[in-house]
């Protein structure tokens, strides 16, 4: 980003229009449709398709319909919070293909399931907010900070800017601004200096204080290392046989101290939580390890175990929604309420998976990693390409994803071993999405086939309404295939 000044935002000639793409409500709709064959020994067999169906008026995309209930999307651990809205901000002016927009930039609140409070700062200027989303804490990796060299900066700046340094005399005394900063000039130029790394956006304060705030911490932002997660186990998923203490389980945290609460189903398959001594265990720290216990005579099941912990969430840590709402970066923590949890497989006899996925934004697809603890291979054919897990053996497989798409898939094998899938890829900023699709209209489109509309049932994100800036109109051509449902079958990936 060029280092001279920005505050000529304001003395701009001629009327900037109003965007309500970085901080509002969206409406971008996309569903999966899912088509699982009968489960069979070892063998999961499950084909996915991508639906996109979307009405054009006026230039603008519009949503539809409320989402179908479907199980949580998959989470790391962690905080999981619900998005309340921008609560303190001022104005900036962004510089685009489409002109001047206006944007509202600063920070958002949100409440902590199980109690706490969070602040945040957008990334992704471009993509709207989706009310009242619910958001987990998410790495780096599953974010579009995952593949940005610069987002080691974007943590600096949230150390040294607003509200980590709330002292705003010291924090003016700091960026040379004389005239002092208010709370909105503070919030405002801190978000600005973040887009300006986070999107590499030409963007600028509307205040001049805010603006030569948002000038200091992008010249004296330096790289910094991505923070912990406050509270994951590791691995989350592990397999075994009966009469054997199925494990370990790490746990990792910043908090003093957690609870480990007993499965809900104990009393039913009498597994227990142990440590490594097979001594129950109800307290964990960061660091210990933790085994299910499960009865020689236990029938073929599964049981999950359930971590939980109060601490701050680290300043840094991503936060990703499974609405495509726009991704946030945390800026301050309250003592909040996290939690994490893992799950055991157990069979006398035959493959016994153990199944884990993570998104993995630098391959664009998610990580699915799968261990077999049984006698017998383990299969399971996943978008066209058959994957075969020896006895004994670990691995993980990278499925190929298509950005900004839901997908919602389930993977079956012996004794009603089920494990189901959903989420969303958000591994890019909206703005390169759009360079790309605009690039791809002069290109051959390729072959499509024609599918039903999605039923009833399919998962649609509740969108609601916006107005019709450049942007939105931009994205709506770039991505909109008028009148129907378009079946995009995924390319067949060879076997890692």
């Amino acid at each position: 980003m060029p280092n001279e000044p920005r505050g000529a935002a304001a003395s701009a000639g001629g009327t900037v229009p109003r965007s309500n793409g970085s901080c509002s409500k969206g409406d971008l709709v996309f569903s999966s449709h899912v088509v699982p064959s009968p489960p069979g020994r070892g063998v999961a067999r499950v084909a996915v398709a991508f639906l996109v169906s979307a009405l054009a008026a006026t230039g603008v995309l519009t949503g539809a319909g409320s989402a179908a209930a479907q199980d949580e999307a998959e989470g790391q651990g962690g905080a999981t919070a619900t998005i309340g809205g921008l609560k303190t901000y001022g104005t900036a002016i962004v510089d685009g293909e489409n002109g001047r927009q206006e944007v509202s930039a600063g920070l958002f609140e949100m409440s902590v399931e199980g109690g706490g409070m969070l602040q945040t700062y957008c990334v992704d200027i471009q993509n709207p907010t989706q009310k009242d989303a619910k958001y987990f804490e998410t790495p780096w990796s599953g974010t579009s900070l995952g593949s940005n060299k610069d987002a080691g900066r974007v943590r600096w700046i949230l150390q040294h800017g607003y509200p980590q340094v709330n002292d705003l005399a010291e924090l003016a005394k700091k960026a040379g601004v004389r005239s002092g900063l208010t709370e909105q000039d503070a919030a405002a130029g801190t978000q600005v200096a973040i887009w300006r790394y986070s999107d590499h956006a030409d963007v600028e304060a509307v205040d001049p204080e805010a603006e030569q705030l948002a000038d200091y911490l992008e010249k004296s932002a330096r790289d910094s290392t991505e923070p912990a997660a406050s509270l994951t186990l590791d691995p989350p998923a592990v397999s075994g046989h009966p009469g054997e203490r199925l494990g370990p389980v790490t746990v990792r945290t910043n908090a003093d101290g957690a609870t480990a609460a007993p499965p809900v189903d104990a009393a039913t398959n009498g597994v227990r939580i142990v440590d490594e001594k097979g001594e129950p265990v109800t307290e964990v720290t960061d660091g210990t390890q933790i085994f299910f216990d499960v009865p020689e005579d236990a029938a073929a099941g599964s049981t999950e175990l359930t971590v939980q912990a109060s601490t701050t969430v680290p300043v840094g840590r991503a936060l990703a929604s499974e609405s495509r709402s726009q991704t946030q970066i945390l800026a301050g923590s309250s003592e909040s309420t996290v939690a994490a949890k893992a799950t055991a497989t157990w069979a006398a006899e035959g493959p016994v998976p153990a199944l884990s996925a993570q998104k993995n934004c630098a391959e664009g697809g998610l990580d699915i990693t799968t261990a077999n603890k049984g006698d017998e291979p383990f299969a399971f054919e996943l978008l066209d390409t058959e994957y075969t897990i020896a006895p004994g053996e670990t691995r993980t497989v990278t499925v190929p994803l298509p950005e900004d798409r839901s997908y919602d898939f389930t993977i079956r094998g012996p004794a009603g071993f089920e494990q189901r899938f959903t989420g969303v890829l958000d591994c890019r900023t909206k703005a390169d999405t759009l360079a790309d699709a605009t690039h791809t209209l002069t290109e051959p489109a390729p072959t499509a086939s024609v599918a039903s509309p999605a039923p009833e049932d399919t998962n649609l994100a509740d969108t609601g309404s916006s107005g019709a800036t450049p942007l939105i109109g931009g994205a709506a051509i770039g991505l909109v295939v008028i009148g129907g449902a378009v079946l995009l079958f995924l390319r067949r990936r060879n076997e890692r």
